[in-house]
């Protein structure tokens, strides 16, 4: 073993250990992944940042605003309507929702496919009177097998493409993917809508509304004539007990009490932290004459002084029509929502109180539900992470700028507006001449979806200022910087130990067994670490695996697009399924339910169907 090969094979180590053990995002464990190798001389530092330069790099970053397009148009919002029945047969509604789902993941991002379906899904589980999350995870599990069937489907296929042409072969084409991703997507959805939703552990029957989000955890301000005033927090636990409510924490003089013991007394102006289900969250307050942090009167007074200053600023422009005004009104109203956080909003990793939601957004935050963890840290210092359901109030202009600025889903269904048919019909000719040009070779991928892009910022298809907001800027850094390490794995020659290991320990020199076994591999690693990362560690290990036994190495790269698209044991392998886990009221431990059979009907439908479509 060369200095080389040691050095690469420790920092590889270290990087899948990082991701594995998650102390930091992706895209940080990625660029510290290439700076070791800048700083140990593996990687020049002039050709550090090459692989932002990468097709991959760029189809991705195309993909990203393309499907804000196909969102905001309208166009996807109808066909769900029209396509998923909310009530009947419950089998057949799974089954169609699934399948929607996997179609529009075949073709755009599969994050958003699972984001503009979830409203649907929560509109069915409430009028089929069943818990959430059994149709919250087949849809997920379903967005996240439709990638794996055409070249743009998800970020994996993509990097596997760009290796092969790296490494001389060209890349595959817009639907090189499809025979056999397409059988096993199908094969997949057909177990999940028969028996596979019936594996996933129903929480409660809760419906819409509530979204089995779990208990909130909220504040609420002491007042002068509250029943809460003057007494200890025992009795106040007594009291809030009879709604299914407890007091946490209590902040006295903007200072968390700690401990809080049951004999301290609650004064006037205290905030107490409650932890209460979403259902009694108003009883518990109410019976106590308790007011939420953010409808207190100090908060609504510099909240009309904020529309004031509004008014008078935009005093010079000219009187709206008497229905738009009362609709303007309308709007105005003051009402509440849950949304979800996406795993990349912006809110993540930071704090309410950093986010001047008041003075931006003329909205506030009234409590916050994590799913299997309570925090009794202010509500405003605590941290949001991917999955929080948030409670919001607001008007609903407000809420939905806030919601689409910061990358937040709502739960319960959305209001469906009539699409915009020009708009729609730009954006659907657009989309079927990029991929027509892809797939017919006539430009490569990334210049025809670049072009495509193009024509949705001239026709305003993606309004110009969202444009950059639409891009995943965690995904393009571990795109870019990945690459640049997966090179490094093939040339010092450590993909080749790596193989050759395997054969020798494992596979015996049978080359059937050699490609099972870069399935499993790659898809054990997906359940744990990003499955961008797990392409482009595997591409390197999977290629000199079948130089080695001098077979297809097609076959072998196939097997790598498949096994980095099946993330279904945990929460973390995949940001379809962490986005689920507050809204479906899941624990870690319920995703391999119906994960594992999922993984292994996998298995046993992509052996067969990669031997046959590319031969060894």
């Amino acid at each position: 073993m060369t200095l080389d090969q040691l050095l690469i094979l420790a920092i590889l180590a270290v990087t899948i250990a990082l991701f594995i053990w998650g102390p930091w995002r992706h895209d940080m464990v990625a660029l510290a992944s290439l700076l070791a190798c800048v700083f140990t001389g593996l990687i020049p530092a002039e050709n550090a940042f090459n692989g932002f330069g990468h097709p991959a790099v760029v189809t991705v970053a195309c993909v990203l605003i393309i499907s804000r397009g196909l969102q905001n148009t309208g166009a996807m919002d109808a066909l769900a309507q029209r396509v998923v029945p909310r009530s009947g047969n419950i089998t057949l509604g799974i089954l169609l929702l699934t399948g929607l789902g996997a179609f529009l993941s075949s073709f755009m991002n599969n994050i958003g496919a699972l984001a503009l379906l979830m409203p649907v899904a929560a509109d069915m589980a409430e009028k089929q009177n069943i818990a959430p999350g059994k149709i919250l995870m087949p849809l997920s599990f379903a967005t996240i097998l439709g990638g794996m069937t055409t070249l743009i489907g998800t970020p994996p296929n993509l990097v596997v493409s760009g290796f092969r042409a790296s490494a001389g072969a060209g890349s595959y084409g817009m639907f090189d993917f499809t025979p056999v991703g397409l059988l096993v997507t199908v094969v997949g959805l057909l177990f999940i809508g028969l028996i596979g939703w019936r594996l996933v552990p129903g929480r409660s029957q809760a419906g819409a509304s509530s979204f089995d989000t779990g208990t909130y955890l909220t504040e609420a301000v002491v007042g002068e004539k509250s029943a809460a005033a003057g007494k200890s927090l025992r009795e106040i636990g007594k009291l809030l007990g009879a709604e299914d409510a407890q007091v946490v924490g209590i902040v006295h003089n903007d200072a968390r009490v700690s401990p809080a013991t049951p004999w301290h007394r609650a004064h006037s102006g205290d905030i107490l932290v409650i932890e209460a289900e979403p259902e009694s969250l108003t009883a518990s307050l109410s019976s106590l004459g308790l007011k939420m942090v953010g409808e207190s009167e100090s908060v609504q007074k510099d909240k009309e002084e904020l529309k004031d200053k509004m008014s008078q600023a935009t005093a010079g422009r000219k009187e709206k029509s008497a229905e738009k005004e009362k609709n303007s009104n309308h709007r105005e109203e003051m009402q509440l929502r849950e949304l979800v956080v996406m795993p990349n909003s912006l809110l993540v990793g930071r704090s309410i109180q950093f986010l001047h939601l008041s003075a931006r957004y003329q909205i506030h935050l009234l409590a916050l539900s994590r799913r299997g963890r309570r925090s009794v840290r202010r509500l405003r210092s605590t941290p949001i992470l991917a999955g929080d359901a948030l409670l919001m109030m607001g008007a609903d202009d407000n809420l939905n700028h806030f919601a689409r600025e910061q990358g937040c889903v709502p739960l319960a269904q959305r209001d469906i507006s009539m699409p915009n048919k020009e708009k729609s019909a730009i954006a659907l000719i657009a989309m079927a001449l990029a991929v027509g040009g892809a797939a017919f070779g006539l430009i490569p991928a990334a210049i025809s979806f670049a072009a495509c892009v193009l024509a949705f910022m001239a026709l305003k298809v993606v309004p110009l200022r969202n444009i950059y907001e639409s891009l995943d800027g965690s995904v393009i850094v571990l795109l870019g910087t990945l690459i640049a390490v997966a090179d490094v794995i093939e040339t010092t020659g450590a993909a080749d130990l790596l193989a050759q290991v395997l054969l020798d320990n494992l596979a015996q020199g049978s080359a059937v067994v050699a490609l099972a076994l870069i399935l499993i591999v790659t898809m054990t690693l997906s359940d744990f670490m990003n499955n961008v990362a797990t392409a482009a560690v595997m591409c390197s290990i999977a290629f000199s695996t079948a130089e080695q036994l001098a077979v297809n190495p097609d076959s072998f790269l196939m097997a790598v697009a498949i096994g980095a698209s099946c993330a279904f044991l945990t929460p973390v392998g995949h940001q379809n399924n962490t986005l689920i886990l507050g809204p479906g009221g899941f624990d870690f431990g319920d995703y391999w339910r119906m994960g594992l059979p999922l993984e292994i009907l996998v298995v046993l439908v992509s052996i067969p169907m990669l031997l046959w479509v590319w031969p060894l």
